[in-house]
């Protein structure tokens, strides 16, 4: 379960969506994409995702430029692994694809949802929403 801190940051991320993140929201809202039911700026554990669809087990995260920096790359490595460990499939799309090339993007995370139905089934007690969990290496709470 995320504790009370990461809900209340959530909540704040959800008020101010980058303009990318804002743009595709508008495509995943409501079942939008494929019937696929997704949430935005989503608390699992320490970690917030841009937006996560809990029947595919999918995360989608849209990176900016400032997840070109070495350090951000290893960071969001040991992120991803960890949600792995979960059971979670993170799929990384660059903000500026979200711009240029944004019905490619939604074809691309359309298909894998869709093979993430056809092969996932997380047993019921493994909710994310609710779960309570730290990050491998113990770097606390954090944004995508």
């Amino acid at each position: 379960m995320a504790d009370g801190k990461s809900y209340e940051r959530a909540k704040a991320f959800r008020k101010a969506l980058t303009p990318p993140e804002a743009r595709l929201w508008v495509h995943l809202k409501n079942r939008g994409l494929r019937g696929l039911r997704f949430r935005k700026q989503h608390p699992v554990g320490p970690y917030i995702l841009d937006f996560y669809c809990a029947e595919a087990s999918l995360a989608v995260e849209v990176d900016g430029a400032s997840h070109d920096d070495a350090e951000r790359i290893a960071h969001d490595r040991r992120r991803t692994v960890w949600l792995g460990q979960l059971g979670v499939r993170v799929i990384r799309v660059a903000a500026r694809d979200v711009r240029d090339e944004l019905e490619g993007v939604l074809a691309f995370i359309g298909r894998v949802g869709e093979e993430r139905l056809g092969s996932v089934s997380p047993p019921p007690s493994r909710r994310l929403s609710r779960r309570r969990a730290t990050s491998p290496s113990g770097d606390g709470e954090e944004n995508s």
